[in-house]
């Protein structure tokens, strides 16, 4: 791997030649691959296409696999029944879990593709709400697709940067600021990031970063915790950066208490290739000591910009036979479409929705075609779905791939008119409207596979 002259010899200065020869020398092995499950919809054994290595320590529910499958035609994969995720990443996991043993509202700051927002979702606490944010749009719609398929209602995806969230003082108990970086971890797996890589580029992010953490700090509570990761090496965007947060935002620094067979330094953590089965990756953890004039300002801002808003519209009573759980929502129409949000945080979203670009919230449930309720695709993902509330069809592996394809369908003979939840291996992929000779396929148009694949024999399953 050629890597740039002066990022050999900016991290040589940092961790030591020999130390920095072991870098280099990882650095062109194969990349590990990691998945991490979706324990509220499958279990290990279901993913029988999966071939498991070990499991990834710091993470339960986080498997290194022997080889990487084409994720793209596993239809379980398109189900949120997993998540392809980088290892050292999922070392969120293990500080959430020391630090979050409460219901907590918290920010992904950067959060897209989505990664740390569906581990945060399953690791906080019940009863908490997660606001995963994305500036760039094209980002930020992958983003909700991934959260979406995850199924967890206890959600907000907006696409803002950082100084829009003014009205947001003292609002959150945790944010997550995985910082857009440099990338130099990204180096083994993503080529061209080396193309992109230069220190003048080192010192824009690091720029970059402040700016993000300034403008979003007012808006965590004093006590609350801010965790800071980037996928980078060097100690401008890195140590450097959490000094200054340190010094100047009145913060104090948390261990992340790695255990020693983790080969991880404990204040704050780096990951590296020739000591962690993983890639690149930085995190620091920070406890805020003091409210700052920026929070009073926001907290002044918010009141006056939270127009509260109650929902007016009448709502089909059949909606709340879709959901188990259905007393817990809060049913809402908008532009034809029904929704479903969590009620106690009902505030929180008419907040968003006054001030902020708000892409996705709770579970979209239906949009009305004429005179008849069509099921939403976020229904289908959702893991509050009440399953008996729509007749089912199994389909093969072949059909699976041809649904996710947006293809036509043909049923079985015993399925009903009228809309079907299609499911593979029982684990739903979206809904198809059965008109007899044929079902329209009601998957989103842009989420359906594009990339020509293998040939799948018509009795795979």
């Amino acid at each position: 791997m050629n890597l740039p002259c002066d990022f050999e010899q900016s991290i040589a200065a940092h961790l030591g030649q020999e130390e920095y020869d072991r870098l280099s020398e990882a650095l062109s092995l194969p990349a590990p691959t990691s998945i991490r499950l979706n324990q509220e919809k499958a279990e290990q054994s279901e993913l029988e296409t999966l071939q498991y290595a070990e499991g990834v320590p710091w993470c339960a529910g986080g498997f290194y696999l022997k080889e990487r499958p084409q994720f793209t035609f596993d239809p379980l994969f398109h189900a949120g029944c997993y998540y392809v995720q980088e290892a050292s990443s999922m070392f969120l996991s293990h500080v959430l879990r020391q630090y979050i043993d409460k219901p907590v509202v918290a920010l992904d700051m950067c959060a897209a593709p989505g990664g740390k927002s569906t581990l945060a979702l399953s690791q906080l606490p019940e009863g908490s709400l997660l606001v995963a944010n994305e500036a760039i749009r094209q980002r930020a719609s992958i983003l909700a697709e991934n959260i979406t398929k995850w199924g967890n209602p206890n959600c907000i995806v907006t696409s803002n940067y950082a100084e829009d969230f003014h009205a947001f003082g003292g609002v959150f108990d945790l944010i997550i600021c995985d910082a857009p970086c440099s990338g130099e971890g990204m180096f083994r797996k993503d080529p061209a990031s080396i193309e992109e890589w230069s220190l003048a580029n080192v010192e824009a992010c690091r720029k970059r970063q402040r700016d993000i953490v300034s403008n979003i700090w007012h808006t965590l509570k004093e006590g609350g915790i801010f965790i800071y990761s980037t996928c980078t090496y060097n100690q401008k965007e890195n140590e450097e950066n959490v000094e200054w947060m340190l010094q100047t935002l009145g913060a104090e620094a948390l261990p992340c208490n790695p255990m020693p067979e983790w080969n991880l330094t404990d204040k704050n953590t780096h990951f590296y290739p020739h000591k962690n089965k993983g890639e690149g990756f930085f995190i620091s953890v920070l406890r805020k000591t003091s409210e700052s004039s920026e929070s009073e300002r926001g907290r002044k801002k918010k009141e006056k910009g939270n127009k509260k808003g109650k929902p007016t519209a009448k709502i089909p009573a059949e909606l709340q036979n879709w959901l188990t759980d259905s007393q817990a929502f809060t049913f809402t129409e908008e532009n034809g479409t029904y929704q479903a949000f969590p009620t106690p945080f009902i505030d929180l979203l008419q907040l968003a929705k006054a001030t902020l670009k708000v892409i996705h919230a709770g579970i979209g449930m239906a949009t009305l075609k004429g005179k008849s309720l069509q099921p939403c695709q976020s229904l289908a993902m959702s893991q509050s779905l009440n399953r008996q509330a729509f007749p089912a069809e199994d389909v093969t592996l072949q059909q699976a791939i041809a649904y996710l394809r947006s293809e036509s369908l043909q049923l079985s003979e015993t399925a009903p008119r009228g809309y079907v939840l299609i499911t593979y291996q029982d684990h739903p992929l979206g809904f198809a409207k059965n008109i007899g000779n044929r079902a329209n396929n009601l998957y989103p148009a842009e989420w359906r596979i594009k990339k020509a694949g293998v040939q799948i024999p018509a009795s795979g399953n």
